[in-house]
């Protein structure tokens, strides 16, 4: 398995900078399962949920300093982020984000930016998978919060970017 898991990584991440290649792209677990599988030409009946996580990992270490997440653009059936998305959160030494959906997004237009999406002409902003923006905006209205013009991230309480100093 972990020969597999080395493979499925290998072509995993040429496939997730295609996905980037796309503005508004993003992936299932499934689907990056099945598009792993399929390109290196190594299958397995195991269930994705069992492995997938370690290919995502695996991926998330081939990054270089700089590089957006590209494990950021591979979401739950349901639209959000997994739990896992926070370990190459974490290994950059980075703090843990108040809001990882909208970590997520904000990565996921980097990603766009980095590997030559057609943007948008603003530019393009962070943006939720179609099933979190649509719970979100029938949520509760809550406080609004404050966030940098420049890369959309919440602030924080002293009000300057941590991303953008």
């Amino acid at each position: 398995m972990s020969e597999a898991i080395a493979e499925w990584a290998r072509v995993g991440r040429p496939a997730l900078e295609r996905v980037a290649r796309t503005y508004g792209s993003y992936v299932t677990y499934q689907e990056m399962a099945l598009l792993v599988q399929n390109e290196a030409g190594v299958t397995t009946g195991v269930p994705f949920r069992h492995w997938i996580g370690k290919v995502l990992g695996e991926i998330a270490r081939q990054e270089r300093p700089g590089e957006p997440i590209l494990t950021s653009l591979v979401v739950h059936a349901d639209g959000t982020i997994g739990d896992g998305y926070i370990i190459p959160i974490r290994e950059r030494g980075e703090p843990d984000p108040d809001d990882l959906e909208l970590h997520a997004a904000a990565e996921r237009l980097r990603c766009y930016r980095h590997y030559g999406a057609d943007l948008p002409l603003d530019g393009g902003r962070p943006v939720f998978t179609k099933a979190v923006a649509t719970r979100r905006a029938s949520a509760r209205p809550t406080k609004p919060r404050m966030v940098c013009p420049t890369c959309h991230l919440q602030l924080p309480a002293s009000g300057v970017c941590d991303t953008c100093i």
